[in-house]
Order: C-alpha cells, then structure tokens, then sequence
C-alpha cells in the first residue's frame, strides 16, 4: 500500500497547485498542520475521510485523488507538476506535439522563458508579485523535468510539425507573447539555436532519441504517450511551455484507459511513418532556417 499512498500523494500535490490554493490554507481547512499536508504529498498514509475532504476543497472527485479515471487540469501549473511525476518512471515517451520536444531544449530555451515572464509580471500592475511568483514555479517545475531526463535518458520519439517550426522561427520562443524589442530578438536567437540543435540531433541519431518531422497538416490535437515497467500513460495537452502560465486556456488531461492509449498509439505510429526522419529531416530543417531566420 505504500506506493499507493505515494501515489496519491503525488496527485494531491497536482491538484494543490491546479487549484491555485496554499498549502497553509489546505491545512488550515483540514484542521491539520502545514507539515502534515506536506507528509501526505510524500506518501504517509492518509485515512479515507481526509482524501474525501481534501477532494471537495480542491473541486476534484475523490476518485481523481485516488487515480481511477481520468484526470484533468485547466492551469498548466498542475498539468506539468503531474507529468514532472509521470516522467520519473518513464522508460519510453512518445510524443506528438508542436515544434520542439522541451526535455531535449537548451539552457538558453529556459532563460529566453525567464525573461519573457519577467516583462510579462512588470505590465501586470497589481498582479505583478502574483504572476512573478507562478512564473517561478512553473519555471522550476520544468526545469526539475529537464534534470529529471538528464539523469535517467528515458527513450524519446518526438514528432514535431514543420509549420510549427517555421512559426517559431518567424516569432521567435513564446511568439505570442508581449515583449520589448531586446527580449524578441533573443527568442528569435533562441529558436533558431533549438532548431539547429533538433536538426543535429536528426542527422546524428543519438541512441534513445528520435525526432520526426510532419510536413502534412499540423496535427489539431498534441499528446504523449508515456510507458513505464508497470504503467502506461496518455496525457493530452493544450499548454505550451512557451506560454505564460496565466495565458492558457484548456483542459489537459491524463488517463491510463486502454482504448484512449490504443487510438493515440495508432495515430502516433500513422504519423511517424509519413514522417521525415534522420538526415532527411535535418537537411529539410536546416533548409528552413536558412529560407526563414535571414528574414527575421
């Protein structure tokens, strides 16, 4: 039982965060202590009426906390705080999705974030502690999922969009995004190192690491299939990493049903063998970059 109850815990500290709530003030609520709520998020046993109050102050079915279902978030704090999880036992990441795979992103991808969430937190008057704050923590989320791939090099297949590319390289990182002139040209910068990078990754082949390159339709929907030894995982995704935290609208969702991963698997495996792969796809993104960053 006590994986499960780590389990549980893991999906309290999700929803904690989805829900926008402090941890004192959960507590407060319970009528527990702060460190108790804490020890709960780490797995200590928690009795079945607390998860049942717990459920209702977070606006969540007590079935969500216990991990039957389907889970959903609509703020991509809690979202990413769940796949940061889901990735520790990860041995293998399928993944259909926008223009890059974040895990495989640079340094210089999060500090291109950094300041675009800076500007973002200096325009929002009152707002701005509050929006400094979620920034940090979504910054620090993604940044332990990057640490997190680091160490343990799950296997990736990543399929990226061609015109997603190229809208990257035409706006730069967090195109959508209000920005000083100095901030759009380092995004500009930073997006055309990723894409040199995604298209050395494909011409070299690292083993483990996988990029294909859809030069169809964009896909109208982005998701991950996440397998691991014990578990298999789908979440679908409308957030951006690039966006900020309060820009998104949507629902995520994560679910380990085995009809939901079999449609998506089947999609996945229809894309990739359309897909270009290898030196093929490196040479058509590099062909890109030079058509479109001389014009930014």
């Amino acid at each position: 039982m006590s994986m499960r109850f780590t389990e549980i815990g893991q999906q309290l500290r999700a929803y904690r965060l989805e829900s926008g709530l402090r941890a004192e003030e959960i507590a407060a609520r319970l009528g527990v202590s702060r460190a108790a709520l804490y020890r709960y998020e780490k797995g200590e046993v928690i009795k079945l009426d607390t998860i049942k109050r717990l459920a209702e102050l977070l606006k969540i079915s007590p079935l969500s906390l216990l991990g039957i279902g389907v889970e959903y978030y609509n703020r991509p704090i809690g979202y990413f705080e769940r796949i940061r999880q889901v990735e520790e036992t990860a041995d293998q990441i399928l993944q259909l999705f926008g223009p890059i795979c974040y895990l495989t992103t640079s340094d210089a991808y999060d500090s291109a974030l950094g300041e675009v969430f800076d500007e973002a937190a200096d325009q929002a008057g009152a707002e701005r502690v509050a929006m400094r704050s979620l920034a940090e923590q979504v910054l620090g989320i993604l940044a332990a999922r990057k640490r997190m791939y680091s160490m343990r090099r799950p296997g990736i297949i990543a399929m990226v969009s061609l015109s997603a590319v190229q809208r990257l390289l035409e706006t730069g990182v967090a195109g959508g995004s209000a920005v000083s002139d100095r901030v759009r040209r380092i995004c500009r910068d930073v997006a055309v190192s990723e894409v040199e990078n995604m298209a050395t990754l494909m011409e070299t082949e690292p083993m483990g690491l996988q990029f294909g390159l859809l030069v169809g339709p964009e896909p109208s929907s982005a998701f991950k299939i996440l397998r691991a030894r014990d578990r298999v995982s789908l979440a679908i995704n409308p957030f951006r990493p690039d966006a900020h935290p309060n820009a998104h609208t949507g629902v995520a969702m994560i679910t380990g049903a085995d009809e939901a991963i079999s449609a998506h698997q089947r999609v996945a495996e229809a894309s990739w063998r359309e897909a270009l792969k290898g030196p093929a796809g490196g040479a058509r993104l590099r062909q890109l970059i030079n058509v479109v960053a001389p014009a930014v």
